[in-house]
């Protein structure tokens, strides 16, 4: 976020830590001499927390933003507020992003994950006085706001009007202090820039290995989550590079200064302030409450207490969901790489986000109550007294079934009033369970039971049955069969959504020298069903007992994968060719397996919403399946031909196509539709 971003703070700090400057360094304001790794890591909490709230900030303002002409606007104000609320909700990604690499530094110092934080508004002294956080709609002084908290060192940026403080104080106390507390910093870079020379410091003393003494498999990357920048923290380097991605990423260093936060909202004010001219009465927002609770608040200044019924069952779900959510996320980060709970944990967790959208847009709709009659509620994003991990095991699987049942009931109940935001919402969440339900294993003991074998005299040993034979095909396909069924597996065409290791972890074997395929553990037609799972077709089957192989399904459809690729099921006919009925093709353009996906696009940082707007009304095409012809064309876009229906990765119809071009390059403004930016992106791959 905000720092004087005069150069690189990794280059800055890995200087401060050579042996020449070692002698030198000050780690003034927050310590005169090395921290304590108590100190450190009470740090990284904070900066945790100020992360957290400063997305749930971002959030609300977002989900204010009204979405229809029916909601007062004009055509082209619409296209603007339509594009501001991508712009904030991507900016909120970003630091949902920032929130995970401290995590990970937290992590690496030996830490668990701060995953809680105080609830809005919070109390002066919780952070410097001229950091106020609170929960406000979208308008103008809003927007002030989040471009003085973004605002680069030296801006003369004021805050916004009524986000003044409520008073001025010092925090901190002089001296050196065993006990952690909070200080002062100007601005919040500088504070990251003060964690960076601490862990230089830290790290001189116990040396890199004794400072950085956490277990990396504890933490999350590209590998698991599609955030960019989110990288695990192995050494004192990766940890300043966390540093100072973030620092670059809001204000935007020199060289990087149009996709800084800063610099977003600074285009969105310049475009608010030109419609206003032109229509003084354009209000892009509804009047959401400031700081809203669902409780008559023992402190009621700043805050708007919600009275009605529907405002309240559905700010209530919307908490419930969100509370889900962090528990999920903490509990990601309290089992290793490898354990099936772990990727199982985070897609849920990104999963609730998705439900949390409707719900918070939903209450932003309704009005807060009789007290306050000219505001309407909102989100209140009340946080559990306790977020921190669940011990892992049967207990933690059994709670999460448990909870995603409820909400499913609760969100189920209000389905019946009609809305078609509440009605998303309960959809979204009955999957989830039904996920959670199918995904947790409840048999699974805990990682620290014992197994004690029988006694030999007890039972005999079952004969240990011949592991299967795999065979490699001329084109890289493993063949592996089994009584009823073989498994072909063809490894370049893998994104690793992990549909088979977490649903028939006895079938694949994850992280396994020798066979790892062993088709005959499960029923067949289950493992049928694993295998249409698959999205990019890398996992596929031949019957052999009698049954039909797999066909063309009844609707050929291209999913738009967040910050992902194309994921397509039909007849597919590729440069001509049959493919399948199951690929993920490449829509980042760093592919090196084009046109199909091979991950690239976590590595690259590429960002892109798997729920573009819906088109124009577009009728049901009297057809829905048959070939479907995509040619790749050279140094351009997917050329698709065929019956056709684009959907969001929630499912959501985008609109019905029988021919289109789908940008494959990753710098279109009209995703997934090209618009020739691959020309002036200087974008190269075969193609016809």
């Amino acid at each position: 976020m905000f720092v004087d971003g005069v150069c690189s703070l990794s280059d800055s700090l890995l200087s401060i830590h050579a042996e020449e400057g070692a002698a030198v360094v000050s780690y003034s304001p927050l310590h005169s001499t090395t921290p304590s790794r108590e100190q450190a890591l009470h740090a990284l909490y904070e900066a945790a927390e100020l992360e957290h709230c400063l997305m749930c900030t971002y959030l609300y303002a977002a989900f204010s933003l009204k979405s229809s002409i029916d909601e007062g606007l004009t055509a082209d104000q619409l296209e603007a507020v339509t594009r501001w609320r991508r712009i904030i909700l991507q900016v909120a990604t970003e630091e949902m992003g920032h929130l995970m690499e401290v995590w990970n530094i937290t992590v690496a110092l030996g830490g668990a994950p701060r995953v809680g934080r105080s609830n809005f508004p919070l109390d002066p002294g919780y952070l410097p006085a001229g950091v106020v956080v609170k929960l406000a709609p979208f308008n103008m002084a809003t927007l002030q706001h989040f471009i003085y908290l973004e605002r680069p060192a030296g801006s003369s940026e004021p805050d916004g009007d009524g986000f003044t403080p409520e008073r001025v104080f010092v925090r901190g106390a002089a001296g050196p202090r065993l006990t952690p507390m909070g200080v002062d910093y100007d601005t919040v870079g500088a504070f990251y820039e003060t964690l960076g020379r601490g862990l230089c410091l830290l790290a001189e003393e116990h040396g890199e290995s004794g400072a950085m003494c956490g277990d990396p498999a504890l933490q999350l990357s590209s590998e698991e989550v599609a955030l960019p920048g989110c990288k695990r923290v192995i050494c004192l380097k990766t940890a300043l590079e966390a540093f100072n991605a973030i620092i670059t990423q809001g204000e935007g260093a020199p060289q990087n200064t149009v996709d800084s936060h800063y610099q977003k909202f600074a285009a969105i004010r310049a475009e608010y302030q030109q419609l206003l001219a032109e229509d003084p009465s354009f209000v892009p927002a509804f009047p959401a409450a400031t700081n809203p609770v669902l409780r008559r608040p023992p402190r009621p200044e700043g805050r708007v207490w919600l009275e009605d019924e529907r405002a309240i069952a559905t700010v209530d779900l919307g908490n419930a969901t969100y509370g889900l959510m962090q528990r999920l996320l903490a509990y990601t980060y309290a089992v290793p790489k490898g354990d099936p709970d772990k990727s199982l944990a985070l897609d849920l967790s990104i999963g609730l986000m998705h439900a949390l959208t409707p719900l918070a847009e939903r209450a932003a709709r309704l009005p807060a109550g009789p007290s306050n009659p000219a505001c309407h509620a909102g989100m209140s994003f009340i946080a559990l007294r306790d977020a921190s991990a669940l011990p892992p095991g049967p207990g933690a699987r059994r709670f999460f079934c448990e909870r995603f049942q409820q909400l499913a009931e609760a969100a189920e109940r209000m389905q019946e009033r009609g809305d078609p935001r509440t009605i998303t919402a309960a959809s979204i969440l009955s999957k989830l369970a039904q996920r959670a339900k199918q995904g947790f294993d409840l048999t699974r003991p805990p990682p620290w039971a014992v197994q004690v074998a029988a006694p030999a005299s007890i039972a005999p040993a079952a004969p240990i049955p011949a592991p299967p034979v795999s065979v490699s095909t001329p084109d890289g396909v493993e063949q592996v069969d089994g009584e009823k069924l073989t498994v072909l597996y063809e490894t370049k065409r893998c994104i690793h959504a992990r549909f088979c290791v977490t649903c028939a972890p006895t079938v694949f074997l994850a992280n396994v020298q020798g066979p790892w395929i062993h088709p005959d553990t499960m029923d067949v037609e289950r493992l049928v069903e694993i295998a249409h799972a698959c999205p990019s077709g890398a996992i596929r089957y031949k019957r052999r007992d009698g049954r039909p192989d797999e066909g063309a399904p009844p609707v050929n459809l291209a999913s738009t994968r967040e910050a992902g690729p194309y994921a397509f099921r039909g007849d597919l006919r590729l440069n001509g060719e049959f493919a399948g009925y199951r690929a993920t093709l490449c829509r980042c353009g760093a592919s090196k397996n084009k046109p199909f996906c091979d991950g690239s696009h976590h590595d690259a940082g590429f960002v892109a919403t798997g729920e573009p707007p819906t088109a124009d009304s577009t009728p049901t095409l009297p057809v829905r399946d048959g070939p479907l012809h995509i040619d790749p064309q050279l140094n351009g876009p997917l050329k698709v031909r065929g019956n056709l229906e684009i959907i969001s990765g929630t499912g959501r119809v985008v609109t019905r196509v029988t021919s289109a071009f789908l940008c494959r390059c990753g710098h279109s403004q009209s995703k997934p539709f090209c618009d020739g930016s691959h020309a002036k992106a200087g974008f190269e791959a075969d193609g016809a």
